[in-house]
């Protein structure tokens, strides 16, 4: 336990004292992180839901608002669509989608707006169609030389 500063003494150099005698001991040299940079994202600024924003960081997780959140899973579903295997598959991801947008675009919540409207399925599906012939084009038929 700490021995109290005797009277008389400033509590300055009480500590100072306090310190110099512990690294006397060694109580400092094999310190967890002795001589490592300090944790990025670390500032000077207290945040009180500091553990919070940490947790999620760890987990990967993120809290976007329901529009952010939405563009974000339309562009991922545009994406799936085009590497469907299939047109039938295609067309279930982007008929999906865009219910969900039809939904927020007639029951708009708080925070940015949506700022999208549905996909085109047959566009969708006549993209989806040239990129496969364009993958297959070249193994299919071969070479003309």
């Amino acid at each position: 336990m700490t021995e109290r500063k005797p009277p008389g003494v400033t509590f300055e150099s009480w500590v100072d004292k306090q310190i110099r005698d512990a690294e006397g001991r060694g109580e400092f040299a094999q310190l967890a992180g002795a001589g490592k940079p300090l944790p990025a994202g670390t500032d000077t600024t207290y945040d009180e839901l500091w553990w919070i924003k940490q947790k999620m960081a760890r987990e990967g997780l993120s809290v976007l608002p329901p529009t952010l959140a939405l563009r974000k899973e339309a562009e991922d579903a545009l994406a799936a669509a085009y590497a469907a295997p299939s047109e039938r598959i295609a067309r279930k991801i982007v008929t999906d989608v865009n219910v969900k947008i039809r939904d927020m675009m007639f029951k708009p919540p708080p925070g940015p707006p949506l700022g999208m409207k549905p996909y085109d399925v047959e566009e969708v599906v006549r993209v989806w169609h040239r990129r496969r012939t364009a993958a297959e084009g070249p193994a299919a038929g071969g070479s003309a030389v």
